[in-house]
Protein backbone atom coordinates (compact mmCIF):
# COMPACT_ATOMS: atom_id res chain seq x y z
CA UNK A 1 0.00 0.00 0.00
CA UNK A 2 1.47 3.32 -1.01
CA UNK A 3 1.33 6.17 1.44
CA UNK A 4 -0.32 9.25 0.01
CA UNK A 5 0.77 12.81 0.67
CA UNK A 6 -2.59 14.07 1.95
CA UNK A 7 -4.17 17.02 0.15
CA UNK A 8 -6.70 18.86 2.21
CA UNK A 9 -8.62 22.09 2.12
CA UNK A 10 -8.71 25.31 4.10
CA UNK A 11 -12.09 26.24 5.48
CA UNK A 12 -13.24 29.45 3.86
CA UNK A 13 -15.60 30.71 6.59
CA UNK A 14 -14.23 33.50 8.86
CA UNK A 15 -13.03 32.61 12.34
CA UNK A 16 -13.17 34.77 15.42
CA UNK A 17 -9.98 35.75 17.17
CA UNK A 18 -11.02 33.88 20.27
CA UNK A 19 -10.39 30.62 18.45
CA UNK A 20 -6.83 31.76 17.89
CA UNK A 21 -6.01 31.57 21.59
CA UNK A 22 -7.12 28.02 22.22
CA UNK A 23 -8.36 25.62 19.55
CA UNK A 24 -9.64 22.29 20.70
CA UNK A 25 -10.55 20.19 17.75
CA UNK A 26 -11.06 18.34 19.98
CA UNK A 27 -6.78 12.47 24.86
CA UNK A 28 1.77 -1.37 29.82
CA UNK A 29 2.28 -2.96 26.56
CA UNK A 30 2.03 -6.76 27.09
CA UNK A 31 5.10 -8.34 25.52
CA UNK A 32 4.84 -10.95 22.80
CA UNK A 33 7.18 -13.82 22.10
CA UNK A 34 9.90 -12.64 19.70
CA UNK A 35 9.53 -13.97 16.16
CA UNK A 36 12.16 -16.20 14.62
CA UNK A 37 15.03 -14.46 12.85
CA UNK A 38 13.72 -15.10 9.37
CA UNK A 39 10.01 -14.80 10.13
CA UNK A 40 9.56 -11.42 8.38
CA UNK A 41 10.94 -12.81 5.14
CA UNK A 42 8.23 -15.46 5.04
CA UNK A 43 5.36 -13.17 6.03
CA UNK A 44 3.19 -11.34 3.48
CA UNK A 45 2.76 -7.59 3.82
CA UNK A 46 0.50 -6.44 6.63
CA UNK A 47 -1.61 -3.54 5.36
CA UNK A 48 -2.80 -0.84 7.75
CA UNK A 49 -5.17 2.01 6.91
CA UNK A 50 -5.62 5.08 9.13
CA UNK A 51 -8.86 7.07 8.89
CA UNK A 52 -9.94 9.94 11.10
CA UNK A 53 -9.30 13.44 12.38
CA UNK A 54 -6.37 15.33 13.89
CA UNK A 55 -5.95 12.86 16.76
CA UNK A 56 -5.03 9.86 14.60
CA UNK A 57 -3.31 12.16 12.10
CA UNK A 58 -1.08 13.16 15.02
CA UNK A 59 -1.38 16.96 15.10
CA UNK A 60 1.89 18.58 16.05
CA UNK A 61 3.88 15.33 16.11
CA UNK A 62 6.70 14.09 13.95
CA UNK A 63 5.73 10.92 12.10
CA UNK A 64 7.85 8.67 14.29
CA UNK A 65 6.01 9.88 17.41
CA UNK A 66 2.44 9.54 16.12
CA UNK A 67 0.21 6.88 17.64
CA UNK A 68 -0.31 5.03 14.33
CA UNK A 69 3.45 4.89 13.81
CA UNK A 70 3.99 3.50 17.31
CA UNK A 71 1.42 0.79 16.57
CA UNK A 72 3.13 0.05 13.26
CA UNK A 73 6.54 -0.24 14.93
CA UNK A 74 5.13 -2.53 17.61
CA UNK A 75 3.62 -4.89 15.02
CA UNK A 76 6.89 -4.98 13.12
CA UNK A 77 9.12 -5.51 16.14
CA UNK A 78 6.95 -7.86 18.20
CA UNK A 79 5.45 -9.96 15.42
CA UNK A 80 7.97 -9.68 12.59
CA UNK A 81 5.41 -8.18 10.19
CA UNK A 82 6.16 -5.96 7.22
CA UNK A 83 3.64 -3.21 7.86
CA UNK A 84 2.63 -0.94 4.99
CA UNK A 85 0.50 2.03 6.05
CA UNK A 86 -1.77 4.40 4.21
CA UNK A 87 -2.77 7.58 6.06
CA UNK A 88 -6.03 9.27 5.11
CA UNK A 89 -6.66 10.94 8.50
CA UNK A 90 -6.18 14.70 8.70
CA UNK A 91 -6.90 17.65 10.95
CA UNK A 92 -10.46 18.91 11.10
CA UNK A 93 -12.17 15.94 9.45
CA UNK A 94 -15.85 15.35 10.20
CA UNK A 95 -17.70 12.06 9.80
CA UNK A 96 -19.85 13.52 7.04
CA UNK A 97 -21.75 11.42 4.54
CA UNK A 98 -21.16 9.68 1.24
CA UNK A 99 -20.75 11.71 -1.94
CA UNK A 100 -19.67 15.11 -0.63
CA UNK A 101 -18.12 17.48 -3.16
CA UNK A 102 -14.66 18.95 -2.49
CA UNK A 103 -14.23 22.71 -2.06
CA UNK A 104 -12.22 24.56 -4.66
CA UNK A 105 -9.34 25.76 -2.47
CA UNK A 106 -6.77 23.08 -1.67
CA UNK A 107 -3.54 22.75 0.25
CA UNK A 108 -1.19 19.80 0.65
CA UNK A 109 -0.72 19.57 4.37
CA UNK A 110 -2.67 17.44 6.84
CA UNK A 111 -1.84 19.74 9.78
CA UNK A 112 -4.17 22.41 8.37
CA UNK A 113 -7.72 21.95 9.61
CA UNK A 114 -10.39 21.11 7.06
CA UNK A 115 -13.74 19.38 7.31
CA UNK A 116 -13.14 17.83 3.89
CA UNK A 117 -12.21 15.11 3.04
CA UNK A 118 -14.76 13.76 5.49
CA UNK A 119 -14.28 10.25 6.85
CA UNK A 120 -16.61 8.95 4.16
CA UNK A 121 -14.48 10.77 1.57
CA UNK A 122 -11.38 9.19 3.12
CA UNK A 123 -12.92 5.77 2.49
CA UNK A 124 -13.53 6.74 -1.14
CA UNK A 125 -9.95 7.98 -1.52
CA UNK A 126 -8.57 4.76 -0.03
CA UNK A 127 -10.74 2.58 -2.28
CA UNK A 128 -9.50 4.45 -5.34
CA UNK A 129 -5.87 4.08 -4.30
CA UNK A 130 -5.81 0.49 -3.01
CA UNK A 131 -5.76 -2.12 -5.72
CA UNK A 132 -7.41 -4.84 -3.62
CA UNK A 133 -9.34 -3.61 -0.51
CA UNK A 134 -9.63 -7.20 0.71
CA UNK A 135 -5.90 -7.09 1.43
CA UNK A 136 -6.28 -4.46 4.18
CA UNK A 137 -5.65 -6.15 7.54
CA UNK A 138 -6.10 -3.41 10.12
CA UNK A 139 -7.92 -0.07 10.16
CA UNK A 140 -7.41 2.57 12.84
CA UNK A 141 -10.23 5.10 12.93
CA UNK A 142 -11.60 7.92 15.07
CA UNK A 143 -14.14 10.65 14.46
CA UNK A 144 -17.09 12.73 15.73
CA UNK A 145 -15.50 15.49 17.83
CA UNK A 146 -15.42 17.90 14.90
CA UNK A 147 -19.08 17.13 14.22
CA UNK A 148 -19.83 18.28 17.77
CA UNK A 149 -17.64 21.38 17.20
CA UNK A 150 -14.77 22.42 19.44
CA UNK A 151 -16.29 25.78 20.34
CA UNK A 152 -19.28 24.02 21.87
CA UNK A 153 -16.97 22.02 24.10
CA UNK A 154 -15.20 25.21 25.21
CA UNK A 155 -18.36 27.22 25.87
CA UNK A 156 -19.07 27.21 29.60
CA UNK A 157 -22.68 28.10 28.85
CA UNK A 158 -23.17 24.48 27.87
CA UNK A 159 -24.31 21.99 30.46
CA UNK A 160 -23.10 18.41 30.97
CA UNK A 161 -26.58 17.25 29.93
CA UNK A 162 -26.39 19.23 26.68
CA UNK A 163 -22.98 17.84 25.81
CA UNK A 164 -24.17 14.30 26.54
CA UNK A 165 -27.02 14.80 24.07
CA UNK A 166 -24.62 16.10 21.42
CA UNK A 167 -22.27 13.17 21.95
CA UNK A 168 -25.13 10.71 21.51
CA UNK A 169 -26.27 12.52 18.35
CA UNK A 170 -22.88 12.87 16.65
CA UNK A 171 -20.96 9.84 17.97
CA UNK A 172 -23.77 7.30 17.84
CA UNK A 173 -25.73 6.52 14.67
CA UNK A 174 -23.39 8.43 12.27
CA UNK A 175 -20.35 6.50 13.54
CA UNK A 176 -22.25 3.22 13.41
CA UNK A 177 -23.13 3.85 9.75
CA UNK A 178 -19.51 4.76 9.08
CA UNK A 179 -18.23 1.54 10.67
CA UNK A 180 -20.70 -0.56 8.68
CA UNK A 181 -19.38 1.01 5.49
CA UNK A 182 -15.74 0.51 6.53
CA UNK A 183 -16.38 -3.17 7.32
CA UNK A 184 -18.10 -3.80 4.00
CA UNK A 185 -15.52 -1.85 1.98
CA UNK A 186 -12.55 -3.68 3.54
CA UNK A 187 -13.99 -7.15 4.21
CA UNK A 188 -10.92 -8.70 5.85
CA UNK A 189 -9.86 -5.82 8.07
CA UNK A 190 -10.19 -5.65 11.83
CA UNK A 191 -11.24 -2.16 12.87
CA UNK A 192 -9.88 -0.33 15.92
CA UNK A 193 -11.95 2.67 17.02
CA UNK A 194 -10.25 5.07 19.44
CA UNK A 195 -12.02 7.46 21.78
CA UNK A 196 -11.33 10.99 22.97
CA UNK A 197 -10.19 12.67 26.19
CA UNK A 198 -11.29 15.39 28.64
CA UNK A 199 -9.52 18.63 27.72
CA UNK A 200 -10.20 20.61 30.92
CA UNK A 201 -10.16 19.12 34.42
CA UNK A 202 -9.86 20.23 38.03
CA UNK A 203 -6.08 20.04 37.45
CA UNK A 204 -6.16 22.71 34.72
CA UNK A 205 -4.73 25.94 36.19
CA UNK A 206 -7.25 28.55 37.36
CA UNK A 207 -4.81 31.38 36.67
CA UNK A 208 -5.75 34.71 35.12
CA UNK A 209 -4.81 33.60 31.59
CA UNK A 210 -7.02 30.52 31.63
CA UNK A 211 -9.90 32.47 33.20
CA UNK A 212 -9.68 35.04 30.39
CA UNK A 213 -9.59 32.32 27.74
CA UNK A 214 -12.69 30.69 29.23
CA UNK A 215 -14.40 34.08 29.23
CA UNK A 216 -13.60 34.61 25.55
CA UNK A 217 -15.33 31.35 24.66
CA UNK A 218 -18.28 31.98 26.99
CA UNK A 219 -21.43 32.60 24.92
CA UNK A 220 -24.53 32.39 27.13
CA UNK A 221 -27.94 32.07 25.53
CA UNK A 222 -31.42 32.73 26.88
CA UNK A 223 -32.39 34.76 29.89
CA UNK A 224 -30.78 32.61 32.56
CA UNK A 225 -28.20 33.93 35.03
CA UNK A 226 -24.67 34.40 33.74
CA UNK A 227 -21.81 32.46 35.28
CA UNK A 228 -19.18 34.45 37.14
CA UNK A 229 -15.72 34.43 35.55
CA UNK A 230 -14.21 32.41 38.39
CA UNK A 231 -16.82 29.66 37.82
CA UNK A 232 -16.26 29.19 34.07
CA UNK A 233 -13.39 26.72 34.30
CA UNK A 234 -15.22 24.65 36.88
CA UNK A 235 -18.14 24.36 34.44
CA UNK A 236 -15.78 23.50 31.58
CA UNK A 237 -14.26 20.71 33.67
CA UNK A 238 -17.74 19.25 34.15
CA UNK A 239 -18.52 19.62 30.44
CA UNK A 240 -15.21 17.95 29.49
CA UNK A 241 -15.87 15.04 31.83
CA UNK A 242 -19.38 14.66 30.43
CA UNK A 243 -18.01 14.67 26.88
CA UNK A 244 -15.42 12.04 27.75
CA UNK A 245 -17.92 9.64 29.28
CA UNK A 246 -20.78 10.25 26.85
CA UNK A 247 -18.64 10.01 23.71
CA UNK A 248 -17.09 6.79 25.01
CA UNK A 249 -20.52 5.29 25.72
CA UNK A 250 -21.87 6.29 22.30
CA UNK A 251 -18.83 4.89 20.49
CA UNK A 252 -18.94 1.66 22.52
CA UNK A 253 -22.60 1.21 21.59
CA UNK A 254 -21.88 1.87 17.89
CA UNK A 255 -19.06 -0.70 17.97
CA UNK A 256 -21.28 -3.29 19.68
CA UNK A 257 -24.08 -2.81 17.16
CA UNK A 258 -21.73 -3.27 14.22
CA UNK A 259 -20.20 -6.37 15.79
CA UNK A 260 -23.70 -7.84 16.18
CA UNK A 261 -24.25 -7.31 12.45
CA UNK A 262 -20.91 -8.89 11.58
CA UNK A 263 -21.62 -11.93 13.74
CA UNK A 264 -25.07 -12.30 12.20
CA UNK A 265 -23.59 -12.59 8.73
CA UNK A 266 -20.82 -14.94 9.83
CA UNK A 267 -17.99 -12.47 9.22
CA UNK A 268 -14.50 -13.05 10.64
CA UNK A 269 -14.12 -9.30 11.11
CA UNK A 270 -14.26 -7.60 14.46
CA UNK A 271 -14.57 -4.00 15.59
CA UNK A 272 -12.94 -2.99 18.87
CA UNK A 273 -12.99 0.16 20.95
CA UNK A 274 -9.93 1.68 22.63
CA UNK A 275 -10.88 3.83 25.60
CA UNK A 276 -8.15 6.42 26.22
CA UNK A 277 -7.18 6.49 29.93
CA UNK A 278 -6.59 10.22 30.37
CA UNK A 279 -6.34 11.26 34.01
CA UNK A 280 -7.15 14.75 35.38
CA UNK A 281 -3.43 15.54 35.60
CA UNK A 282 -3.09 14.84 31.87
CA UNK A 283 -5.49 17.64 30.89
CA UNK A 284 -4.61 20.97 29.33
CA UNK A 285 -2.11 23.00 31.31
CA UNK A 286 -1.94 20.46 34.16
CA UNK A 287 1.33 19.50 35.86
CA UNK A 288 1.69 16.35 33.76
CA UNK A 289 -0.26 17.50 30.72
CA UNK A 290 -0.34 15.05 27.82
CA UNK A 291 -1.53 17.81 25.48
CA UNK A 292 0.39 20.42 23.50
CA UNK A 293 0.35 23.89 25.02
CA UNK A 294 1.91 27.30 24.57
CA UNK A 295 5.64 27.95 24.47
CA UNK A 296 5.31 31.20 26.41
CA UNK A 297 5.40 32.58 29.92
CA UNK A 298 2.16 33.26 31.76
CA UNK A 299 2.75 37.00 31.38
CA UNK A 300 3.15 36.73 27.61
CA UNK A 301 0.05 34.57 27.29
CA UNK A 302 -1.97 37.09 29.22
CA UNK A 303 -0.66 39.95 27.08
CA UNK A 304 -1.73 38.06 23.96
CA UNK A 305 -5.29 37.90 25.32
CA UNK A 306 -5.41 41.51 26.51
CA UNK A 307 -3.95 42.92 23.28
CA UNK A 308 -6.13 40.77 20.99
CA UNK A 309 -3.22 39.04 19.32
CA UNK A 310 -0.81 41.95 18.94
CA UNK A 311 1.53 39.97 21.19
CA UNK A 312 2.10 36.68 19.37
CA UNK A 313 2.10 33.21 20.93
CA UNK A 314 3.82 30.03 19.83
CA UNK A 315 3.02 26.40 20.48
CA UNK A 316 5.38 23.83 21.98
CA UNK A 317 4.70 21.06 19.44
CA UNK A 318 7.31 19.35 17.24
CA UNK A 319 6.29 20.64 13.80
CA UNK A 320 5.33 24.23 14.64
CA UNK A 321 7.97 25.74 12.34
CA UNK A 322 6.96 23.62 9.37
CA UNK A 323 3.25 24.23 9.96
CA UNK A 324 3.77 27.98 10.43
CA UNK A 325 5.70 28.15 7.16
CA UNK A 326 2.84 26.46 5.30
CA UNK A 327 0.32 28.74 7.02
CA UNK A 328 2.34 31.84 6.11
CA UNK A 329 2.51 30.75 2.49
CA UNK A 330 -1.18 29.94 2.27
CA UNK A 331 -2.40 33.09 4.00
CA UNK A 332 -0.25 35.58 2.08
CA UNK A 333 -1.38 39.16 1.83
CA UNK A 334 -3.61 39.70 -1.17
CA UNK A 335 -3.06 42.83 -3.19
CA UNK A 336 -5.87 45.30 -2.66
CA UNK A 337 -7.40 43.50 0.33
CA UNK A 338 -9.75 45.51 2.51
CA UNK A 339 -9.20 46.08 6.22
CA UNK A 340 -11.84 43.47 7.00
CA UNK A 341 -10.21 40.94 4.65
CA UNK A 342 -6.87 41.66 6.29
CA UNK A 343 -8.32 41.10 9.76
CA UNK A 344 -9.91 37.80 8.76
CA UNK A 345 -6.74 36.64 7.01
CA UNK A 346 -4.59 37.39 10.06
CA UNK A 347 -7.04 35.66 12.37
CA UNK A 348 -7.00 32.57 10.20
CA UNK A 349 -3.23 32.67 9.95
CA UNK A 350 -2.87 32.72 13.74
CA UNK A 351 -5.44 29.95 14.15
CA UNK A 352 -3.55 27.88 11.60
CA UNK A 353 -0.21 28.40 13.35
CA UNK A 354 -1.62 27.51 16.78
CA UNK A 355 -3.72 24.55 15.66
CA UNK A 356 -1.74 21.93 17.61
CA UNK A 357 -2.94 23.38 20.93
CA UNK A 358 -4.73 20.81 23.16
CA UNK A 359 -3.87 17.85 20.93
CA UNK A 360 -2.01 14.85 22.37
CA UNK A 361 1.73 15.46 22.72
CA UNK A 362 4.29 12.64 22.73
CA UNK A 363 3.06 11.35 26.08
CA UNK A 364 -0.52 11.52 24.84
CA UNK A 365 0.34 9.68 21.63
CA UNK A 366 1.91 6.88 23.69
CA UNK A 367 -1.30 6.53 25.70
CA UNK A 368 -3.28 6.25 22.46
CA UNK A 369 -0.88 3.68 21.01
CA UNK A 370 -0.93 1.59 24.19
CA UNK A 371 -4.73 1.58 24.29
CA UNK A 372 -4.90 0.48 20.64
CA UNK A 373 -2.24 -2.20 21.14
CA UNK A 374 -4.13 -3.60 24.12
CA UNK A 375 -7.18 -4.09 21.91
CA UNK A 376 -5.14 -5.65 19.11
CA UNK A 377 -3.73 -8.15 21.57
CA UNK A 378 -7.21 -9.38 22.41
CA UNK A 379 -7.59 -10.60 18.82
CA UNK A 380 -3.99 -11.74 18.37
CA UNK A 381 -4.74 -14.45 20.91
CA UNK A 382 -7.40 -15.86 18.60
CA UNK A 383 -6.33 -18.05 15.66
CA UNK A 384 -6.90 -16.79 12.14
CA UNK A 385 -7.35 -13.13 13.00
CA UNK A 386 -5.43 -12.11 9.89
CA UNK A 387 -5.84 -13.05 6.26
CA UNK A 388 -2.66 -15.08 5.88
CA UNK A 389 -0.44 -14.19 8.79
CA UNK A 390 0.03 -16.38 11.83
CA UNK A 391 1.33 -14.33 14.74
CA UNK A 392 3.22 -15.76 17.71
CA UNK A 393 1.13 -16.23 20.83
CA UNK A 394 1.65 -13.54 23.50
CA UNK A 395 3.81 -14.57 26.43
CA UNK A 396 2.22 -15.03 29.80
CA UNK A 397 2.25 -11.83 31.88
Amino acid sequence: MRKRSPGYVIRSSPVVLAAVILVFALTALAQTTPPSVNSSASQPDFNMLVLGDSILWGQGLKNEHKSWYLVKSWLQESAGLRVRERIEAHAGAVVGSEGTAPPETLTLYGEISSAWPTLHDQIDDALRAIEDPSQVDLILVDGCINDVNARRLMNAANTPEGIKALAQEKCGAPVESLLVRIASSFPNAHIMVSGYFPVISDQTPRDLFMRKVAKIFYAPTGDGPRLEENKLLDRLALVSAAWYEASNLSLIKAVANVNDKLVARGSRQRVLFARIPFLPEHSFGARDSHLWGFNASTARKLLAVLTWGKVSLHTNDEVRSQRSSVCDDFFKRVKGETNEQKRVRKDRLMTCSLSAIAHPNRKGAVIYAEAIKTQIETVIRKPGWLRLVKLPAPASP
